[in-house]
């Protein structure tokens, strides 16, 4: 979604009119309670990655038997596991159009894994929940790719009414997209492999704390809870809500017997795309007393170029500001990356990267032009089904 908006034109009035203006919300979650929180029905729905790993190892061993019980029932060999494939989507607005691609043409080429586990950020996450599902929901993504518009993602707000909320858009019509194509059935389908040991996360960003938050998607799914589908559907839209653009979205949670609100927002804010943490293997072992003892491949689609794009800058403050911040963002991908090769490297994991190449013309007017995503989509298509996508290390490495 970059570039739907200009808000660093608008700061200096914006502070001024907040000032005077301030919207109406539950307390946040005091600072020493943030990992205390939680969402009333949901005792397991997210893990923070960034500090004490015991929680999401406590997850993986939960999964990892799950996921035994369910080959051995099967009949299958658990001793070596079968190979493990893992996939992660990073945001990129209206670059998610090339993961879209690259997922039908794979499942063209006909060597498509199933994947143990899918992540997904920012446009990764409208993306993941479908991707997970495999091949059969290809239909649905072309379909949301070539309906995507700049007025069926968000609402323009006026600019003085934009000004003294909370964004300058309201993202009620990517609220009614998602709302559309993420039904209790695609839940239950969810539900149902999650059952199977496989994991679905998705990242958004705790304005409060200023951490990443990731959330167990399959567990949500999972629960017995009627507000299932509602927080479904709201991470992945707070994942996907651009601060400033787009309004954030607020979680009710409980800490200490007192409700709090939090505030939530995209998750590459803190991490454009994630697997896991970097110790997260080494502290598995110590935890289980056991070595891993299975294959993992990793898959990572950068939904944007890893290359900076070249661009006049215009002697103005605000052009200049804007630039400044693009690049900042488009260098925190690449480090992004960057880390999880490093992580793969050292955990002798098999790595791969598909990302937009120099050779794709990334201009365009606005947004979510349907022409624009329709090309992406069609490129991304392309090099999957004729194999020329993975690279196993990022450039300059």
């Amino acid at each position: 979604m970059h570039g739907v908006f200009s808000p660093l034109a608008i700061l200096p009035v914006a502070a001024m009119l907040s000032a005077c203006t301030v919207l109406p919300r539950l307390d946040a979650v005091p600072e020493g309670q943030t990992e205390e929180a939680n969402i009333p029905g949901f005792p397991y729905a997210r893990v923070w990655l960034d500090r004490d790993l015991t929680p999401f190892i406590g997850a993986v061993i939960r999964d990892s038997q799950r996921e035994v019980d369910g080959l051995r029932a099967a009949g299958e060999k658990t001793d070596p596991m079968p190979p493990a494939n893992l996939l992660a989507i990073s945001g990129g607005g209206d670059g998610g159009a090339f993961a879209t691609g690259i997922l039908s043409g794979w499942t063209a080429r006909g060597d498509r894994p199933d994947f143990k586990v899918v992540t997904g950020v920012s446009a990764g996450a409208l993306i993941a929940p479908f991707a997970f599902l495999g091949s059969r929901y290809d239909d649905v993504l072309r379909t949301v790719t070539a309906a995507a518009g700049p007025n069926n993602i968000v609402r323009r707000r006026n600019r003085l009414v934009g000004l003294v909320s909370d964004g300058m858009a309201s993202s009620a019509p990517l609220a009614r997209l998602v709302a559309e194509y993420v039904t209790p059935e695609l839940l239950a389908a969810i539900a149902h492999e999650y059952g199977r040991g496989r994991v679905l996360e998705i990242g958004t960003t705790d304005l409060d704390a200023a951490r990443q938050v990731t959330w167990n998607m399959g567990e949500i799914a999972s629960s017995d809870s009627p507000d299932a589908l509602e927080l479904f559907r709201k991470v992945m839209i707070a994942s996907a809500s651009i601060p400033g653009l787009v309004s954030p979205v607020l979680i009710d949670v409980e800490a200490g017997g007192r409700r709090y609100q939090e505030m939530h927002i995209d998750g590459g804010v803190i991490s454009q795309v994630f697997l896991y943490p970097s110790l997260f293997l080494s502290e598995l072992q110590r935890a289980t007393g056991q070595q891993l003892n299975r294959e993992i491949h990793s898959y990572v689609i950068r939904n944007e170029r890893l290359e900076p794009d070249w661009s006049e800058t215009k002697r103005r403050t605000f052009a200049i500001a804007s630039r400044a911040i693009s690049a900042l963002v488009q260098r925190q991908g690449v480090n992004d990356v960057v880390r999880l090769y490093r992580i793969a490297e050292r955990d002798k994991v098999d790595f791969n990267l598909a990302s937009i190449g120099a050779e794709f013309d990334m201009s365009h007017a606005q947004q979510f032009d349907s022409a624009f995503m329709k090309r992406l989509y069609d490129y991304g298509y392309g090099l999957a089904v004729t194999g020329n996508l993975w690279r196993k290390v990022p450039p300059s490495q």
